[in-house]
Formats: structure tokens, C-alpha cells, sequence
């Protein structure tokens, strides 16, 4: 239960916070110490010409005594951790012009030069609590030196200059109560509305940094050699395979990615041109930057926002897909129909007794190639009947284990009892979020190509299934690695594109759609070079906080 403020603890414009009423109050009272002090020291100077001229020497001297032991046990509790109130303070203030009207009273009179100390304790009461007890300090000093001065002409016979210069004192005391409250509340409300602003830029301040921490376009601020001075997390994400919301920015000290230094390099050169998409790595996706000068005048930081041309590519494809959806239901009708009454046609002359072995073989290449343009009709009907991505979210470790089973039992169905699946993962993997039955789909065609392309290398068909978490430590891959003959770098580039096989029997869409599918659950399906035998395809999921 929130406890509730106390007068003390409320905030005002019209008294100083606590922190800084304390910190001033410290300052006034070792400035009693160094006054009381002074007193003390001065009994012992000339004491007999004091006794001639003082009323009450014996007074005197017990006050003195008295206002020093007071100011010294208050030094030593406030040194101890003592934080006054204001209460404390009010009281203090009072107990000094109270003592010190006591030692005018039992010393000379008002024309003591001890008067003048009671201004510097009306002007710290009224600087410590700037409100309407700063006029009651003003008034009781005022009203405590014209009895003394009354006293002094009544009893002891002094002129009647006293009552005047007690009137004067007491006009200095309402005028330093009057400006010092005036000038008080202006640098309070000053200090409140400074330290307002401060809070509001703070803030703001915050919220910048969270919205552009947070932002999908990465974000680098370099130097004009450039070293990485800021980079936001979408910016870690997209050039060094990590993301992080730390303000401290793990980046900096960082050397750019070769092909974005390349860009940098070229773009200071000559800025009209516009760089050229790259992949800061492998397995990143194909980003675009672009810079500008942060200073136009010094010009010695550079800007650079990093696109992921993913997320304009697929949105370049949905825009495809909606067009190739109008063009499948002519396909449809227009080609599988004839294709049908081919392969059709075809069949029923294969039956026939009386062709020899040269008709034979053309008949298999027409069954052949209609069983591939059919499937290449398939193929684009499934992109063009994709459905929304229906993610949940997943334990990568349960679900990959329940697919290898799956997937065995299914080739074994098929007669496929040699099929070899290894199965490795890491401990504590994130969760993640897609489709099960789109990534599936994806890897099962990762799967098949595999065993395919490892019997044809190696005559098993023997493939391995990796898990693992990315080097942010948020993000879950499946690896999905076979023992064939691999890839050819110059075909590495084009892996993914449609229509794109060194297979005679393939369509050249399988690894363009399982992209696709990967895509629309915001993973990324990127083809792994590290330099071992075979090929090695990443899954890498989104994070499951990261889904939109």
C-alpha cells in the first residue's frame, strides 16, 4: 500500500527539496559554528574592560557557551546522517534569534555589533523556508529588538537613539525577508521548471532510444572512418546475426561488413549513385543502405539506414502471387487439360502390341516430360493457393524430434527402410513462432532433395537434422545437412531463384517455394557455406517476441 506524502516530502515550487534544503541548511549552521566559536574566543580577550562594559557578563557568557554547544551537537548529528525538516529548521532558526537578541540583552544593547547577525539569520530563514514563516522570523526579530532597546532606555537610561536604531534593524529585517523570498521563489520555480524540462528531455529522451532500438530499419552512426559510433538492434540483426536493446551498444569498436564498407567507400566518393544490396554474411538476409551526412556542417558523422529488401521483396511477391492467381485458373483449364489428353493419349498407345522399342522410348519421354510440366503446374498452383501463416508458438527440440518420426514412418511407408535421419540438438533452445504445417512442408522438401542427393554421392540415402540457437542466444535454426556432392559456387547464388535445377528431372520451384513458406513465417532459409562436404540449409526463426 503506497504510503501517503507528508508535508515534508511534498514537492512544492515554493520550498527548496529536501536534498538541497538539507545540503544549505548544513552550510548555515557551520557558519554558527565558526560564529559561537568566535564568541568564545573573544572571552578570553581583555575580560575585565567586558565586565566594565557588558550587563550580564556571567549571562553573557553561559549564552555563548550555550549557543556553541547547540551548533556543535547539531553538526555532529547532521554528520552522523541526520537529515532535517523543516520543522528542524524553523526551530533552529527561531533558537538563533531568539540566543542572539538573549546576548544583545545581557551585552551592550542593541548597538552591539551582534545585531547584524540576527539580518544573517532572518535572511537564512527566509532563503531555507522562502513562505510566510520567513515574515514571522522578520517580525520577531523586529519586535525582540525594539524590547530590548525599550528595556535599555527604561531601566538602564540610554537615549532614545536605541528605539530608533532598533527601528531601522527591524525595517532590514522585513526588507531582507521581503527580496530574499522574492529572489528565492523566482530560482525555485526557476530550478522546477529547469528541472521539468530536464524530465521531459530525459523522457523524450528514453523514448527515442526505445523507438529506435526497436525500429525493423537498421540504424548506424559512423565516424568519417568509419567506426561504428551507434547502431540500434534491427542494425546488429541484419549485419551481425545478433540483436540486443542494450544502450551501450556492443557494436562500437566493430569493422563494418566488407561489402558495406565497399558501399561506404564508394558513396563517399561519389554520393549520387546508389549502392548496391548485399549480404553482410551467409546466412543475412539482402540488405540496402543508404547514407547522409548526421552534421552538415562538420560532416564528420555519417548516417546509414539498412533495409531489408526481404520484406520489399516479399511484398513485390504477394503483389506477383495475386497476379499469378488470376493466371493459374487459365492454366488450368488452358494446359492441363490438353497436357491431360497427352499423357492420356499416350498411355493407350504404350498398350498397343505392335509398337517397337524406338516407339516405346518416345512414348516414355512424352509420359516423362507431361508428368514434369504437370508438376511444375502444381508447383504454382500451391504458391498461388497459399494460405496465411496460422503460427503457433513452438518447442523446436519436441517438434523436430516428432518430424523425424513422422518422416521416417512416412518413407517407410514408401519402401524407403534405408533412409538415415541423425538428429542433433542444443540444450535450452528459445521457443518459436511459425506455421507447423508450412514448415513442414518446407522440410520435407529440404529432406527429399537431401536423401536424393546423398545416394547419389555416397549410394546411402542419409541426411542430418541440426538445432541450435543463433549467437544472439533469442533465435532458434534447424540445419539440414546432406552428404552429396554439393553445390557449385557459381550456382550458389541461384539456389533459390524459380525455375533454377542442375536436376533434368526437377522443376526448379521446390527450394523457391520452401523460401516462400519460410518468408511468410518471417524466418529466412539461406543455404549455409562452411566449407564441408555436401549442403547445409538454415532455418532461422524469427524470434517469438519479433512476430507481426
Amino acid at each position: 500500500m503506497a504510503q501517503p506524502i507528508t508535508p515534508d516530502q511534498q514537492p512544492t515550487t515554493d520550498t527548496p527539496p529536501s536534498y538541497q534544503r538539507g545540503r544549505l541548511f548544513r552550510i548555515y549552521n557551520h557558519y554558527r559554528v565558526v560564529v559561537s566559536v568566535i564568541l568564545v574566543a573573544l572571552l578570553f580577550v581583555d575580560p575585565i574592560n567586558f565586565d566594565s562594559r557588558f550587563r550580564a557578563m556571567d549571562y553573557y557568557q553561559a549564552g555563548v557557551i550555550c549557543y556553541l554547544a547547540i551548533n556543535g551537537f547539531i553538526a555532529l548529528i547532521m554528520l552522523a546522517g541526520f537529515q532535517p525538516r523543516s520543522r528542524h529548521i524553523t526551530v533552529s532558526i527561531l533558537m538563533d534569534i531568539l540566543l542572539l537578541h538573549g546576548l544583545l540583552l545581557t551585552s551592550t544593547g542593541i548597538t552591539n555589533g551582534l545585531a547584524n547577525l540576527v539580518i544573517v539569520s532572518v535572511a537564512a530563514g527566509n532563503i531555507l523556508t522562502p513562505t510566510r514563516i520567513g515574515t514571522f522570523y522578520a517580525a520577531l526579530g523586529a519586535i525582540c529588538s525594539l524590547g530590548i532597546s525599550a528595556w535599555s532606555v527604561l531601566v538602564f537610561g540610554d537615549s532614545a537613539d536605541e528605539i530608533v536604531r532598533a527601528g531601522s534593524l527591524g525595517i532590514l529585517y522585513f526588507a531582507a525577508a521581503f527580496i530574499l523570498q522574492y529572489i528565492s521563489r523566482r530560482m525555485l520555480r526557476s530550478e522546477a521548471l529547469a528541472s521539468s524540462r530536464a524530465r521531459s528531455i530525459a523522457e523524450l529522451e528514453q523514448i527515442n532510444r526505445q523507438i529506435i532500438q526497436r525500429m525493423r530499419t537498421g540504424i548506424l552512426v559512423l565516424d568519417r572512418f568509419g567506426r561504428i559510433r551507434l547502431a540500434n538492434a534491427a542494425a546488429e540483426e541484419l549485419l551481425f546475426g545478433t540483436a540486443t536493446e542494450d544502450s551501450k551498444l556492443p557494436s562500437r569498436g566493430r569493422n563494418l561488413p566488407r561489402p558495406l564498407r565497399r558501399g561506404l567507400d564508394a558513396w563517399l566518393k561519389d554520393p549520387a549513385p546508389r549502392t548496391e544490396p548485399f549480404r553482410a554474411t551467409q546466412t543475412s538476409p539482402v540488405v540496402q543502405a543508404n547514407f547522409t551526412q548526421l552534421d552538415q556542417q562538420r560532416g564528420d558523422q555519417i548516417l546509414v539506414f539498412i533495409d531489408d529488401m526481404s520484406r520489399v521483396t516479399q511484398q513485390a511477391q504477394q503483389m506477383k502471387l495475386a497476379s499469378l492467381g488470376r493466371l493459374t485458373a487459365g492454366i488450368a483449364h488452358e494446359i492441363r487439360n490438353p497436357l491431360g489428353a497427352i499423357s492420356h493419349a499416350s498411355q493407350l498407345m504404350n498398350e498397343s502390341p505392335n509398337l517397337d522399342e524406338g516407339d516405346r522410348k518416345m512414348l516414355d519421354i512424352i509420359e516423362r516430360h507431361s508428368r514434369r510440366v504437370n508438376g511444375i503446374i502444381e508447383n504454382v498452383l500451391d504458391l498461388s493457393r497459399r494460405r496465411t501463416a496460422d503460427t503457433d508458438l513452438i518447442d523446436v527440440d519436441k517438434w523436430l524430434s516428432a518430424f523425424r518420426d513422422d518422416y521416417l514412418q512416412t518413407q517407410s511407408n514408401e519402401h524407403q527402410k534405408s533412409d538415415e535421419i541423425l538428429l542433433r540438438t542444443e540444450r535450452n533452445l528459445p521457443l518459436a513462432r511459425f506455421d507447423v504445417s508450412q514448415i513442414e512442408q518446407v522440410m520435407v522438401n529440404l529432406c527429399d532433395n537431401g536423401l536424393r542427393y546423398s545416394k547419389q554421392a555416397t549410394g546411402e540415402r542419409r541426411i542430418e537434422l541440426y538445432a541450435g540457437v543463433t549467437a544472439d542466444g533469442e533465435r532458434a535454426y534447424v540445419d539440414v545437412r546432406d552428404f552429396g556432392p554439393g553445390i557449385a559456387p557459381e550456382h550458389r547464388v541461384s539456389v533459390f531463384e524459380p525455375f533454377f535445377t542442375t536436376d533434368k528431372s526437377g522443376t526448379g520451384l521446390g527450394l523457391y517455394l520452401a523460401r516462400e513458406l519460410c518468408e511468410a513465417n518471417q524466418a529466412h532459409l539461406s543455404l549455409v557455406d562452411d566449407n564441408q562436404p555436401g549442403c547445409c540449409f538454415r532455418i532461422t526463426f524469427a524470434h517469438h517476441g519479433r512476430m507481426i
